[in-house]
């Protein structure tokens, strides 16, 4: 009897701990999953990801010495963020979306060390309707998701899920411009002559008539950052993994609504002269040829919201020249699968022990070999 008793407790002992190293077995593989998806792939994705190299000209210096490089500036360009507000971010989106961008931010200022960002627009989902309290909240959340140090630089350019279209519409780096005479537009369109005429006179050797005794800016072009696209019929030319898909290319996008207007185009480019345009707006990459080639790249979205491969733009950029890369985030699907994966694999770690795997097993033999007698 009470070597019968011994026996039943060493069993149960011995299913405790079956049990117990079971546990163990899946804590380990839900924490490995959710500490490779939700952290180190971040690190795995973007550090293959490196600044494009300039291709200087290499040229003389004083006395045939060689000329010092000139300095080489790092930055970052990412667009349509649509941190969710109030009214239409369901919470657990929210949480979702923006642990992703906070991870991808903050890895990428690790790794890549850059020393100004550019955000194109769209930085908020809901700014044009927000209340004082929810905005207060948004932004709030803002800065714990691009949190950065204060070495490094961030700048924002305003879209119009930011403060909405019209007469607010923000565009170029504070200048406002929709081409109907409104008030803030009239202003836009003044100061933006004010610039174009100050880069001219910079332009010129010998000063033009009128330019006074103005300050001369450097002798370089400037890189023009807004938010929506200058004027395009479509996205039929854009090519790419992260362009638009085939069903929207061919779509015409409405002028002042998708692009600006042809008229709008039209002045920023006879008046700046840049030679680079970057904006966002469509949430799909893109790169066209405006004018006597100047190069326009629309960034996607950093959003995996509106995107299932976010990316943002590395530029080294020089008074003079520029060179851009592209870096990609890791892809949601990529993500979802290794998910799907784990959880088949616990799965067959929880039911191997039990016997349930063969018994269905051998359950299926006994069904066929009955089906092929029959």
């Amino acid at each position: 009897m009470a070597s019968s008793r011994l026996g039943a407790r060493g069993q149960c002992l011995h299913l405790l701990k079956t049990r117990g190293f079971l546990l163990l077995k899946l804590l380990a593989v839900v924490l490995a999953v959710l500490l490779f998806c939700e952290f180190l792939i971040y690190y795995l994705v973007i550090f293959q990801c490196s600044w494009p190299e300039l291709k200087t000209p290499e040229g003389a210096g004083a006395l045939g010495a060689p000329k010092a490089p000139e300095p080489v500036l790092r930055a970052m360009f990412l667009a349509d963020t649509h941190l969710l507000g109030a009214v239409r971010g369901h919470w657990l989106d929210k949480l979702r979306r923006e642990w992703q961008m906070e991870r991808a931010f903050q890895t990428a200022l690790w790794l890549l060390q850059p020393e100004v960002v550019f955000i194109l627009g769209d930085v908020f989902d809901e700014g044009k309707w927000s209340s004082p309290e929810a905005w207060a909240d948004d932004v709030g959340r803002f800065w714990k998701v691009f949190r950065h140090p204060p070495h490094v630089q961030l700048w924002a350019v305003a879209g119009n899920h930011d403060i909405g279209f019209h007469y607010h519409f923000v565009m170029i780096n504070s200048v406002a411009l929709e081409g109907d005479g409104c008030d803030i537009c009239s202003r836009a369109e003044a100061e933006l002559l004010e610039i174009s005429h100050w880069l001219n006179c910079s332009r010129e050797e010998h000063r033009p008539h009128g330019c006074g005794d103005r300050q001369r800016l450097p002798a370089s072009a400037p890189i023009l950052l807004q938010h929506f696209p200058l004027y395009r019929r479509n996205d039929a030319n854009c090519s790419g993994e992260d362009a638009a898909p085939p069903d929207e290319k061919y779509t015409l996008f409405k002028e002042r609504y998708d692009v600006l207007s042809q008229e709008v185009s039209r002045k920023l480019l006879w008046w700046l002269q840049p030679r680079l345009v970057l904006s966002g707006h469509t949430h799909s990459a893109c790169e066209v040829q405006h004018g006597a080639g100047i190069l326009e790249v629309s960034v996607p979205s950093f959003s995996w919201r509106n995107r299932n491969n976010p990316s943002f733009i590395m530029g080294s950029i020089t008074p003079m020249d520029y060179a851009l890369a592209k870096c990609y985030l890791p892809r949601e699907d990529m993500i979802l699968t290794t998910y799907c994966v784990a959880a088949g694999s616990l799965m067959l770690i929880t039911l191997i022990p039990t016997g349930l795997v063969s018994a269905t097993f051998h359950f299926g033999r006994r069904v066929l070999r009955k089906f092929k007698t029959m």
